[in-house]
């Protein structure tokens, strides 16, 4: 095992002492040494919960005969770091994450992993982390939090607060139905209620095989999320003994898995730069073509929040990721999972207890999955849209371009009601460079659909989109401004085309006048000059190419 690097022979006498002095016994030395990875912390609802889930997951590695120590990783939660400079670090901190995993687990010389994730970068780091040393291991989402209750309505973060606020400033609602909103959207434990980036990104790990069955969907507050964790104890001590690696789970063809699962759901945009990301450590090659490839033959077969009606707790009821593999049976590869079943196994022993929340491909809410990535003039290398909360009238667009250097100007134009209909709203300098840290846009497009924009108006960033954005948003451009794409070039007036079905975002101005901007243009002064982002905006890639850090 790994740990005999730290247990046995002579000149590990002092690497054992130290391990006594930790509690161990002389018999512990001989059992595989399990990490828990716990991103645990009181200042994030999808965390709060953590502390039972990780002595869960300690019975059952010492149950199946390891050894468990938990170390922390940090953890941000998008929610409370939108609109203002913390986003810069929520993706930064994915790749801080997968080092974390890296320094403990070698340094420590650690034979298997429990990964105890569930917000938005956090599980992508996670799993970089046990790719790149290609370890044994086990995913742990903590689960998704229930709805909130106003009078008899069903309420959810991003719906009944982000939106709210566009709502409020068009004066649909008044400051005490806000105040109810505001204290009722998110009831207790567990990550945002719809299919957003946290719970996109657990149904990618399930469906990956890096979770047991189930685990995705399970609620927060559920007994069977806590008897997950104990499986996933005693399981990831099964798969060391086994030499069950990450990479061994990890496949092409498990990835291709996951992309289809996440595209018959609808997920998150973030998952474009996220799997590419994963799969770069587990030396698989996915790239956004791939992403659109496997959407434009895989139904659209859940309609879940933002962009549809149902909750995650919904999809948990109606059966979960099994269940949607189930739909999936006939195009799914049977891969191995950390289960010890395959993924058709999985599938074929799933219960669909829900025909709408979960349909038949026959009866799919769209005939193709939920992401296109678009290319053109405007994004030579790619953009990518949620064309699953599009609506139909929107899916091909053309306006007028309003330019805005940062969030904040957009906002404040919006909210100031100078984005008007038939514009397109573009937001540059907020790319993996530009940003730094490409941050998320989704005050800015939650009070477009609060005020009643969401089918007049569109918006274009080189930044990225929550898992709760909806309507026509194009995110990820690249080339980013920062590096002189094509974006940094528009100007108030131009006229964008939009073409979601034919996979086209065009900037309709002569090449001979973008020549001409193209010579004048010089890149703007970093926003941030030292620290963490300033090291992060010199290293991070193109967000076509999951915005992962160069040298890697």
């Amino acid at each position: 095992m790994r740990s005999d690097k730290i247990t046995k022979g002579l000149e590990r006498v002092p690497a054992r002492a130290l391990l006594y002095a930790t509690g161990l016994s002389k018999g512990d030395m001989g059992k595989p040494f399990i990490g828990i990875a716990s991103s645990f912390t009181d200042l994030i609802p999808g965390h709060v919960h953590m502390r039972p889930l990780e002595r869960a997951i300690e019975k059952g590695i010492h149950a199946g005969g390891g050894v468990s120590f938990i170390f922390g990783v940090p953890g941000i939660c998008d929610g409370i770091a939108m609109g203002h400079d913390g986003m810069r670090y929520s993706l930064a901190s994915r790749d801080l994450i997968a080092d974390i995993i890296e320094c403990v687990c070698n340094a420590h010389s650690l034979d298997g992993l429990i990964m105890l994730t569930n917000c938005d970068k956090i599980t992508p780091g996670m799993l970089m982390g046990v790719a790149r040393i290609d370890i044994p291991g086990i995913v742990v989402t903590a689960g998704p939090m229930i709805s909130g209750r106003y009078g008899k309505q069903k309420l959810s973060l991003v719906k009944d607060t982000f939106e709210a606020v566009g709502r409020r400033r068009k004066g649909e609602i008044g400051d005490e139905e806000l105040s109810c909103l505001e204290m009722e959207a998110c009831p207790g434990a567990g990550s945002c209620q719809g299919l957003y980036t946290a719970n996109t990104m657990a149904c990618v790990t399930e469906a990956l095989g890096m979770s047991l069955p189930r685990c995705a969907a399970a609620l927060a507050v559920s007994s069977e999320k806590e008897r997950i964790a104990y499986q996933s104890g005693q399981k990831v001590v099964e798969i060391v003994k086994k030499g069950i690696t990450a990479r061994s789970i990890m496949t092409q063809k498990a990835f291709e898995n996951a992309i289809m699962v996440d595209m018959a759901l609808g997920g998150s945009t973030n998952s474009c730069l996220h799997i590419p990301a994963i799969a770069k450590e587990a030396k698989v090659a996915v790239d956004l073509k791939m992403c659109d490839t496997i959407s434009a033959r895989t139904p659209h077969i859940a309609s879940l929040q933002p962009g549809g009606e149902y909750l995650l707790e919904d999809l948990y009821y109606a059966g979960g990721i099994p269940a949607v593999m189930k739909r999936l049976y006939d195009d799914i590869h049977d891969c191995p999972t950390v289960s010890g079943f395959t993924t058709k196994e999985i599938a074929k022993a799933a219960v669909i207890s829900d025909e709408d929340v979960i349909r038949a491909k026959e009866n799919a809410y769209h005939k193709e999955g939920g992401i296109a990535v678009l290319y053109g003039s405007l994004s030579p290398k790619g953009s990518v849209v949620k064309q699953s909360a599009v609506s139909a009238n929107m899916m091909k667009y053309k306006g007028v371009a309003k330019v805005f250097n940062s969030e904040e100007d957009a906002m404040k134009a919006i909210m100031e009601s100078q984005v008007k209909s038939g514009m397109v709203a573009i937001i540059r300098y907020e790319g993996p460079r530009g940003g730094p840290g490409m941050r998320e846009m989704l005050a800015p497009t939650a009070a477009l659909i609060g005020m009643g924009l969401g089918e007049s108006v569109a918006l274009i960033t080189d930044g990225r989109f929550s898992g709760g954005t909806q309507g026509p948003c194009i995110g990820h451009v690249a080339p980013e401004a920062m590096v002189g794409g094509p974006i940094a070039l528009i100007e108030d007036g131009d006229e964008i085309a939009i073409d979601i079905p034919h996979r086209r975002l065009d900037l309709n101005v002569p090449e001979k006048i973008l020549a001409e901007r193209r010579a004048k243009w010089t890149p703007p002064e970093p926003r941030i000059k030292e620290g963490m982002l300033a090291r992060y905006a010199k290293c991070v890639t193109s967000a076509d190419q999951g915005a992962v850090l160069m040298g890697g």
